[in-house]
């Protein structure tokens, strides 16, 4: 829906009046509105100068003295308590018009923080780091939540105003800029939005109209009105959102946060109707627009065709995957890592995708996740990792997956992850091994609720059975300044390494077609706990890994020629014999398969 600035839905007050002003003028004209019977507002009377150049603005509710920001706000020049501004999306100049999209099938994600990528921590700082990504062999460059929150720094996911793109980030312009420059180097991007809550800090959004869920709430606060009384406007409120980043801002694809906590009940699933409107846009733009959600249910659901009874997006994280790698590396089997102490699960997930397929959960005290239909899903459409924002920022000490292991073992992950038949995802220093922590930091100036933040990061780890006497204070700024990355790293020799495998590894991607051959058939695997090895075959192309701290023989029944070596591997006609920590991908030429 394309909207008027100056029109705002409220159905719950009586009354609305526009406050307005031009830039840099310091007394408002207040505009009377009328509403309309579905509870829009518009104004009823003439506007300075026809509305005609730039505002800043906001709205008094029933004749309160406080004038609160327009829920569909593109600018907060002054936080999300100050008012509106207008933002002409059309007015910047692309440079993209040649652009025509990426398909996600056999790219690989680079998943950011603005505020920690860079030193600066905005949007122009971040283009100066893109060459970077592009030598490094990178399709998307995926942005955490950009949306307005309150304070000056934020994990990004306690946004309250989804319209709006952080100004301390850059704001629209500067998401404008990044896009095109993103695009200029062959990069698509994809942006991280969060529509199951809401922040706890600056949200207005009640005031105006029933935005929330009364009756339901999430981990993180009360749901989203999906399917009560006024949820249409709720539901359009959202898709116009995700239409908003696609088209005015050039986006190419959406990463959905947490679709598990989306409470809807209605027949057709907000996750299917904001498939199918963006279906539409896409054959309009003439690209790909693709929709990935993080979800931790394995319902295959999410991913299957609308043709055949599913929500139609384009892919989903994949949990499994980084709990089966993460304890197969660590041995680390606390919490909901249980299930997954047997290299026969990672196995299990190269084959099957899931490896919850409707089995036990010990975690969850019942069973969990339902099979893919492998026949007829391709690989792709799971997005996987060996570290993400969410498990390292969820660490008590946001510590990094490169300070558990040594150097050899994070090889091994590089290569697992990199080669494997899925979408790869690496989070932003981790191609270099990156020792900089990454943690849970907000900065939220009500005392009260900074203590809330406190106690409950607490409670959570103390469910995993781990030490919180580490937890970094998330309200301490110093906590913030800690997980900037550092990019004098990877100039030293051991970051330096890292990062030209993790060049060679998307380089091998590249070459070998069987590496990311979509089709679940084309592969199988073998392991054994005993003697730490896991062997994965996919066409022509062999992956095998020893994982433990011992040598050990794993029976190969091809031949093998290694297109890379991770430690002391030493190949014979009886199979492979890898030392500690070791691991060959090797190719076996088709005629002696």
């Amino acid at each position: 829906m394309s909207l008027s600035p100056f029109v705002v839905w409220a159905p719950i007050p009586s009354s609305v009046t526009l406050m307005i002003k031009k830039v840099g003028d310091s007394t408002p004209t207040a505009v009377a509105m009328k509403a309309d019977e579905e509870g829009w507002w518009s104004p009823a009377e003439p506007l300075p100068d026809d509305g005609v150049g730039e505002f800043d603005y906001g709205y008094r509710l029933d004749d309160a003295d406080a004038v609160l920001p327009d829920p569909r706000s593109r600018r907060q020049p002054d936080g999300v308590h100050g008012w509106s501004r207008t933002y002409d999306p059309d007015a910047y100049s692309w440079s993209d018009p040649s652009w025509t999209g990426r398909q996600l099938a056999g790219g690989v994600i680079y998943e950011l923080h603005l505020g920690t990528f860079t030193e600066a921590g905005t949007l122009a700082a971040a283009i100066g780091k893109l060459d970077h990504l592009v030598r490094l062999g990178i399709d998307f460059v995926e942005l955490m939540p950009v949306n307005a929150f309150n304070g000056p720094h934020n994990w990004g996911y306690d946004g309250v105003l989804w319209y709006a793109v952080q100004e301390t980030y850059g704001g629209p312009l500067g998401y404008q800029q990044f896009v095109d420059a993103c695009h200029q180097r062959g990069l698509g991007v994809i942006q991280d939005v969060v529509y199951n809550h809401l922040g706890p800090s600056g949200n207005y959004l009640t005031q105006f109209g029933p935005y929330l869920n009364e009756g339901g709430s999430n981990t993180w606060g009360q749901s989203p009105n999906l399917d009560g009384e006024d949820s249409d406007e709720v539901r359009r409120y959202i898709i116009d959102n995700a239409l908003m980043f696609l088209t005015d801002y050039h986006v190419d694809g959406l990463r959905l946060d947490a679709v598990h906590a989306l409470h809807d009940t209605r027949a057709t699933h907000l996750l299917e109707e904001l498939n199918i409107d963006v279906s539409s846009r896409s054959t309009f733009l003439g690209r790909p627009l693709p929709l990935i959600a993080e979800s931790d249910l394995n319902d295959p659901r999410l991913i299957t065709a609308r043709e055949g009874g599913g929500y139609g997006l384009t892919a989903q994280w994949s949990d499994d995957f980084h709990h089966a790698l993460y304890v197969s590396l660590t041995g680390d089997a606390s919490g909901y890592y249980a299930d997954f102490d047997s290299l026969e699960a990672l196995g299990k997930v190269f084959t099957d995708g899931f490896f919850h397929t409707g089995t036990k959960s010990t975690f969850r005290h019942r069973t969990h996740g339902q099979p893919i239909d492998t026949f007829r899903t391709p690989t792709w459409r799971l997005v996987v990792c060996w570290d993400n924002h969410d498990q390292i920022g969820n660490r008590a000490a946001g510590e990094r997956l490169s300070t558990k292991i040594p150097p050899a073992q994070q090889a091994i992950a590089a290569m697992v992850t990199l080669l494997s038949p899925f979408t790869p995802m690496i989070f932003m220093g981790e191609e270099w091994g990156a020792r900089t922590p990454w943690c849970f930091f907000s900065s939220h100036p009500e005392p009260e609720l900074a203590e809330l933040i406190r106690a409950g990061r607490l409670e959570e780890f103390a469910q995993m059975d781990w030490d919180t006497s580490t937890v970094p204070d998330p309200q301490d700024p110093a906590t913030f300044l800690a997980s900037k990355l550092d990019w004098a790293e990877p100039e030293q020799t051991v970051h330096a390494d890292m990062l030209g495998l993790t060049t060679k590894l998307l380089e091998l991607r590249r070459t070998y077609p069987d590496f990311t051959d979509p089709r679940f058939d084309q592969g199988r695997a073998a392991s054994d706990d005993d003697h730490g090895w896991l062997l994965i075959e996919r066409g022509e192309m062999s992956m095998v890994v020893n994982f433990g701290g011992e040598p050990t023989e794993v029976p190969v029944e091809r031949a093998l020629e290694p297109v890379l070596v991770l430690g002391e591997v030493d190949i014979s006609a009886d199979g492979v014999r890898l030392g500690p920590h070791s691991a060959v991908a090797a190719r076996t030429p088709s005629s002696q398969h």
